[in-house]
């Protein structure tokens, strides 16, 4: 674990974003009843949790940008392989997703369920 935080993982933001705003979007629907029962804010304490977790994964690619040297060596067998540019694309994905669910958990302050 030390390992891939040190080295990072290009492609993590690329996925951890858009499952965190799947799994916030899908828990803002199905928490919708028990929202308007118990009055308790739960959405934007989940959205938060799930930003951190988008933010983790594009931490991740961050760390793997930082790690991979911009040209490959001469004798790798790696050579073509994008992982700079794949990284640069999961910061920026995971800075966006990061935004929608900080976004959707803020209409959480506002509506408190039970609208109609």
């Amino acid at each position: 674990m030390a390992g891939m935080i040190s080295r990072g993982l290009p492609s993590a933001g690329v996925f951890a974003g858009p499952i965190a705003w799947l799994a916030d979007t899908q828990v803002n629907y199905a928490a919708v009843p028990w929202v308007c029962a118990h009055q308790v804010p739960f959405i934007p304490v989940f959205a938060a949790a799930m930003a951190v977790i988008s933010l983790a994964g594009g931490y991740l690619s961050w760390r793997g940008y930082a790690s991979e040297a911009p040209t490959p060596a001469p004798d790798s067998t790696g050579a073509g392989r994008p992982h700079r540019f794949v990284a640069l694309m999961g910061i920026a994905i995971a800075v966006l997703f990061t935004l929608v669910i900080l976004l959707q958990g803020a209409a959480g302050l506002v509506f408190h369920g039970c609208e109609r």
